[in-house]
């Protein structure tokens, strides 16, 4: 007899949600993660009455009432509105691109000045079948945004020149010409108040968990414990690297307290130069408002990435796609394994998208019953 009718590989969203619906159709899951701690990436740690986005920032927004419904059941939502800024060569500019940031950039007050300034350059700077980011880049939004406002940030976000990453990772770039810095412009936005730890309880009420479980150092003994797995992590690991490794950028985090009250005025500042080792400062008080004496601020930076350090992006080249449909064919002939998020799927996930994955997944898992 198996002790589980699932076993849950990875805490995240994904597992997650995909365990609590489960048991709302009377179906037992044990959910396990490597890691100290259950939520995965959306893990907020309280560091001194702060919540702390320890694997990153991590903003809700949607425009899918169904998704927001469903978080808000776990959670209260505050109005954040995520509005970065963004330093280049020692000037702040507002993102998203927007009047704002035209006025900083050429001192133009209205949409049709700006417009003209794009189109001249785009034109001007832009090819009819760009073949690399840097080219596709120059061809949406000209010369002067993207030299102060993405060459340097995006090289090193993915430690490769412009020229030498593929246009599809910029199809498009949202240009507003209105006075507007509401960075995601979803109908619905915002942060759970006291962190997205209060989500993960909510959907793992009265279901089993353990931390500190590594599933491939004890993957016979754990896969005997439940009827089928679904698997949340490294689908090139599940299949012991068999068609070789797929490729991810990683991240390191460093951490401080200021006795200070307000750091920088923004949750989120970019910092664009290539000097600058670091993407982004996180100020992770203003996510909440908060109002306490002391703060606490996060330097992101960005890592080639290698095995055994974590996976945050894919690189979803033509080589790297190649190689993820071998795995997703091979896995397509496992009746027992659920293969679902961001790292089983190779895709970069938001949190709605994620949800809303693990529910359609789920959903087809729960009619399977009476088929």
């Amino acid at each position: 007899m198996k002790t589980y009718d699932y076993l849950i590989v990875g805490a995240g969203l994904f597992g997650c949600v995909f365990a609590h619906e489960l048991k709302k159709v009377g179906k037992s899951s044990l959910i396990i993660d490597k890691r100290s701690h259950l939520g995965g990436n959306v893990y907020c740690e309280d560091v001194r009455s702060i919540n702390v986005h320890k694997y990153g920032p991590h903003i809700f927004h949607t425009n899918d009432k169904a998704i927001w419904d469903y978080v808000n059941q776990f959670a209260t939502f505050n109005n954040y509105i995520n509005s970065p800024v963004s330093m280049s060569k020692g000037k702040l500019y507002n993102l998203p691109f927007n009047m704002n940031t035209f006025y900083q950039l050429w001192g133009v007050k209205t949409p049709k000045e700006a417009k003209a300034i794009i189109e001249e350059q785009a034109q001007k700077y832009g090819v009819k079948n760009p073949k690399n980011l840097e080219e596709q880049a120059l061809s949406l939004i000209g010369k002067d945004v993207y030299d102060t406002l993405i060459k340097e940030y995006t090289e090193k976000q993915w430690g490769t020149k412009a020229t030498e990453l593929p246009a599809f990772i910029i199809k498009r770039l949202p240009v507003r010409y209105t006075f507007d810095n509401n960075y995601f412009n979803d109908k619905y936005q915002g942060i759970p108040e006291g962190g997205y730890n209060a989500i993960i309880d909510g959907l793992i009420k009265d279901i089993d968990t353990k931390t500190n479980v590594d599933y491939f150092e004890n993957k016979a003994e754990l896969d005997a414990l439940a009827d089928k797995v679904v698997f949340t992590g490294k689908i090139d690991e599940f299949f012991n690297y068999e068609f070789g490794n797929l490729e991810y950028r990683s991240l390191k985090f460093e951490s401080e307290i200021l006795e200070e009250e307000n750091h920088q005025g923004s949750a989120i500042v970019n910092y664009n130069d290539s000097t600058v080792p670091y993407t982004r400062i996180i100020e992770h008080k203003h996510f909440e408002f908060g109002k306490q004496n002391h703060t606490v601020i996060t330097r992101e930076y960005p890592q080639k990435w290698t095995r055994g350090m974590e996976a945050y992006y894919p690189i979803n080249n033509e080589k790297n796609q190649a190689v993820y449909k071998k795995y997703k064919d091979k896995a397509s002939t496992l009746p027992n394994i659920i293969f679902g998020g961001r790292l089983a799927e190779y895709r970069y996930y938001d949190m709605h998208q994620i949800i809303g994955s693990s529910l359609s997944k789920v959903k087809k898992e729960i009619e399977s019953f009476n088929s």
